[in-house]
């Protein structure tokens, strides 16, 4: 078996693990619907003199111990899989005897990779292990996709991308889009949890979860981490272009939706700043943030043809 095969064995291994933690994550929430919480009244001062209405859920029945079990397991195997992924990137880059991003199969597979490690950060740092279900999702399709549709058998960069700046553009591009992901599904998980609340009762795995104020706090700061981090992954690609094709901008397809993603997040941050946005109309707006980005991550290379779809694909 030469080192590229192993690879690829590897990639499409990780592929089948985050699916089976996708498996009992949902088993984690299958087996959750019998608990719940229900929305209490807690009175607090709202600084004008008056008091105002804390909603904070309070679990009324023990989860099922079973469920408990199934998270573990999901999560065991989503460390799994994420070394099996590492290891696979690891072993592409040796066989193309180069850094692994060089297309979009290389690509999507790092991104998982790195999607994992926030993950695994924040359970470590915010115990944000109820983020399994989604992530897990996140995973299974990456490197399905990798294994089904963007594989590409390895070669040499094409000359275009022999700069260190194609380096920094790249790894800013993966590190920022999976802040941007983790970002989005606690936006999603908002609007779920908070239409709970606003019935009275949380059941089911919902109860597990924080408060939709807490979640919001916890999207806000992954997306704040996020957005200096893709404006500096279009001031890197500016650089490289200028590098490889003579001009620092050309309204390239992929430039043009990175823009346009960029535009979405600097709306999004500075209506929370400014006009004190929260709930659900920042969550809309961080939601087709977290959809652009991916639209321009995958579905661009898929769709036009640009400087940027040099792989084929």
């Amino acid at each position: 078996m030469t080192v590229a095969s192993f690879s690829a064995l590897a990639i499409v291994t990780a592929a089948v693990l985050y699916l089976m933690a996708l498996v009992f994550h949902t088993l984690e929430w299958a087996l959750a619907r019998n608990v719940e919480a229900t929305v209490t009244e807690s009175v607090a001062a709202d600084g004008k003199g008056g008091v105002a209405l804390l909603d904070k859920p309070s679990a009324e029945h023990v989860p099922p111990r079973k469920a408990d079990v199934y998270a573990r397991m999901g999560f065991n195997l989503t460390i799994l899989a994420a070394a099996v992924d590492l290891v696979g990137i690891v072993a592409r880059g040796i066989a193309a005897h180069r850094a692994p991003w060089g297309n979009m199969y290389e690509f999507v597979t790092t991104a998982a990779v790195v999607v994992a490690a926030l993950y695994f950060f924040g359970v470590w740092k915010w115990g944000l292990r109820w983020l399994g279900l989604p992530v897990t999702l996140l995973g299974a399709i990456l490197n399905g996709l990798a294994a089904t549709v963007f594989y590409v058998a390895v070669a040499p960069l094409v000359p275009a991308l022999h700069s260190v700046w194609f380096m920094i553009h790249i790894l800013a591009a993966i590190v920022s889009g999976a802040a941007f992901s983790i970002g989005g599904v606690a936006a999603i998980l908002y609007l779920i949890q908070a239409r709970a609340e606003r019935k009275g009762t949380v059941k089911g795995y919902l109860a597990r979860l924080p408060t939709a104020d807490v979640i919001d706090r916890m999207g806000y700061r992954l997306l704040a981490f996020a957005f200096p981090l893709w404006t500096f992954t279009i001031a890197a690609g500016a650089i490289w272009a200028e590098y490889a094709w003579g001009r620092y901008w050309g309204w390239d397809p992929k430039e043009t939706w990175s823009l346009v993603t960029w535009v979405i997040f600097a709306g999004y941050l500075h209506a929370r700043a400014t006009a004190g946005w929260k709930g659900r109309r920042a969550a809309m707006l961080a939601i087709l943030g977290f959809a652009m980005f991916w639209w321009n991550f995958i579905g661009v290379n898929l769709v036009f043809a640009g400087l940027h779809s040099y792989a084929g694909i």
